[in-house]
């Protein structure tokens, strides 16, 4: 699994509607209202790098409200909370 983190400048007047739409679109695991040089962060969760092209420049740059992106592609994952889902697959 490949995860991007996308930095999204939003019009300030439709951060929750821009940020809802951006978490309509597949291959968005979810999306964050941020303080700081950001309005919203988006997290991309796809299998290859084609997806993350599609996901982001053809999909959520088209969000009404976008106003620009910036992508950063993770190389690994450091979380308790990744490694726990992982190892309990199928303990319910």
């Amino acid at each position: 699994m490949i995860t991007a983190i996308v930095f999204v400048q939003a019009e300030v007047s439709s951060i929750p509607e821009t940020g809802a739409a951006i978490a309509d679109i597949p291959g968005i695991s979810e999306v964050y209202s941020v303080t700081g040089d950001h309005d919203l962060i988006a997290m991309v969760r796809v299998r290859t790098h084609e997806e993350i092209a599609s996901v982001v420049a053809d999909r959520l740059n088209k969000v009404p409200g976008v106003l620009s992106t910036q992508t950063q592609i993770a190389f690994r994952t450091f979380s308790r909370h990744d490694l726990e889902d992982a190892f309990s697959i199928g303990l319910d």
